[in-house]
Parts: structure tokens; C-alpha cells; sequence
């Protein structure tokens, strides 16, 4: 049994080709830009919408912990009650209650994998354990991607590599592609905005390398954070140092998920970060491919130019 944060069918943004991108629960890191709270936390969580509640107290009636109160017509949600079951989010209307979290069999998920195996074969594309950090659930992480090899489908890992060698030597058997984030180099700042050190990333990432295995190495560029010519030269320095390196993607950070750190009564980390301009993006791209390496962004982000 897995907890699932979403399955997103048709995915082209997370590897090759059309793909499924299966969301896990639960993450290691603490990056003060994350625009998915709700696939930090490993358990089930519900999400309140406040401002999509219509107050019609259907909620109110099915909740067996009365975590539900209307009190003077002001709708109140008791999260130290809550247990997460769902009931409430079952019967309201305006989804102004939402589960954060599923649980999963490998049979279940595999059964939605499977349904769109054509148009892995006819695109190129498979299926991409993402998160959070599918790797702070290796076991089932792991029951996927054997599944997958067995049904002849392609598999990545999108993963922050922030484990010990032998977690992730563990899924490489059954891995085709690693997506990797690489935030920065300095290990201090790293730890500053990510709660850990970038050590065990770039120790991992080499030993990729020397094993053969494709990787995509993927930075999120925040303003205030990593986006300085100094700090995108660094990492595409290290991308250009590993020969399995397919290309080096520049990702523009988007102030995303802030209703739900709300809706989560979770507090958002780091509320001045903001998106880089298209002409920032630009230079940073420019940059970048001064290390002879390919070089993608995406989005329109490199002024009059496709995002490649």
C-alpha cells in the first residue's frame, strides 16, 4: 500500500514522449519555494478552501469526529480532530474540502499505468514516479518500476537525490531516465533553503554518471535564491562534468500553491520569492550553454525564443 498525492495521465513535461506521472507522498527536503504542500507531508491530510465553502453544514453531518462547526454562521474546521477519512470531502458541493492523499495498491495504480500503454508506445513516452519524493517510499516506488520493466514500459524517476547511495542504487536496475534537481552547489546555502545538504546529491549524481545511467538535471530558478549567472555557471559546470548528462533544464519558479498552504493550515515557507523575468531566464540560458552543453527552459522564458 502507497500514498498517492495524484496520477496525472498524459503528462508531456516529466521525460520523453506522453507519459503518467505518479505523484507520491511525502518529502525529504523542505525547499522554501515547493508550490505542491500538499505532497510534503507523507499522510493523508484534507485541504479546506475557505472561500469556496457555501456554509450548507452538509459536512457538519456526516463527520463522525465533529471536526465540522458552523458557529454564528462562521465555518469552523477542527484540524486536531480530523483523521483525514474523506467523508466530508465526499459530500461537498463546492469542493471546499479536499483529501490531499490517497491510498494506493500497486494493482491500482498499475491498472491506471496500463490503460494508456498505446500512447507510451506510439510517443516515446512511459511513466515518471515523481513527488514530493517517490524515493521516501522505496518499497512501493520500487514494486511500480519492476511492474513497469515486466510490461515493457519506460520509466524515470523525478528525484532530488538526497539519500544514501545504496537507497538509490536500489531503483536503477528499473530506472530508464533519472530526472534530477540540483538547486545549487554551495552546500550552505543549499541547506539553508532546502533544510539539507547538496552532498549526498552530488555524490549521488556522479555515481550515476560513472554507471551509465541517462540523467536530466533540472534546476528551479528562484529570484533572491539561484538565479545569478555565478550560481546557473556552477551547476551547468557540474552538468557538463557528467557524461550521462542528457541536457541541463532551467525551470522558472512560479508563486504557485499558495491557497494550498492555506487550505492545508500549513504556513508558506518564504513569501517574497518570486518568478525571474523572461530576460533574466534569457541570460541564464545564455550562460549556461557557454558549457558546450544542451540547454532547455521551460516555457517562453528566453526572450523572442521557443523556451528551447
Amino acid at each position: 500500500m502507497m500514498i498517492v498525492s495524484s496520477i496525472q495521465r498524459f503528462s508531456v513535461h516529466d521525460g520523453p514522449g506522453i507519459r503518467t506521472t505518479v505523484f507520491f507522498k511525502g518529502c525529504n527536503l523542505r525547499c522554501q519555494w515547493c508550490h505542491n504542500p500538499e505532497a510534503i507531508v507523507p499522510d493523508r491530510q484534507m485541504q479546506f478552501f475557505a472561500d469556496r465553502c457555501i456554509g450548507c453544514g452538509a459536512c457538519l453531518a456526516v463527520c463522525a469526529r465533529q471536526a465540522h462547526r458552523l458557529t454564528n454562521g462562521a465555518r469552523q474546521f477542527d484540524r486536531a480532530s480530523c483523521t483525514a477519512c474523506g467523508s466530508c470531502a465526499n459530500v461537498c458541493y463546492p469542493k471546499a474540502m479536499l483529501p490531499a492523499g490517497r491510498e494506493m495498491t500497486v494493482v491500482q495504480v498499475m491498472k491506471e499505468i496500463v490503460a494508456d500503454k498505446k500512447f507510451y508506445e506510439n510517443s516515446g513516452g512511459g511513466v515518471t514516479l515523481s513527488g514530493g519524493e517517490p524515493l521516501a517510499q522505496l518499497e512501493s516506488a520500487l514494486a511500480i518500476l519492476t511492474a513497469c520493466k515486466a510490461d515493457r514500459i519506460h520509466t524515470a524517476i523525478e528525484t532530488n537525490l538526497a539519500w544514501p547511495w545504496p537507497h538509490v542504487a536500489a531503483t536503477v536496475p528499473w530506472t530508464d531516465l533519472f530526472m534530477v534537481d540540483l538547486k545549487m552547489m554551495d552546500g550552505s546555502a543549499h541547506e539553508r533553503w532546502t533544510g539539507a545538504s547538496n552532498e549526498e546529491i552530488l555524490g549521488n549524481a556522479r555515481r550515476l554518471s560513472a554507471e551509465g545511467v541517462p540523467m536530466i538535471v533540472r534546476t528551479p530558478v528562484v529570484t533572491g535564491v539561484n538565479a545569478s549567472t555565478d550560481q546557473i555557471g556552477r551547476i551547468a559546470d557540474f552538468v557538463a562534468s557528467l557524461g550521462t548528462a542528457l541536457y541541463y533544464e532551467l525551470l522558472p519558479y512560479h508563486p504557485l500553491g499558495t491557497d494550498k498552504y492555506a487550505a492545508l493550515g500549513m504556513d508558506r515557507p518564504a513569501r517574497e520569492l518570486d518568478r525571474p523575468a523572461n530576460g533574466e531566464m534569457a541570460r541564464l540560458v545564455a550562460e549556461a550553454r557557454m558549457r558546450g552543453i544542451e540547454v532547455r527552459c521551460t516555457g517562453a522564458c528566453a526572450e523572442g525564443g521557443d523556451g528551447k
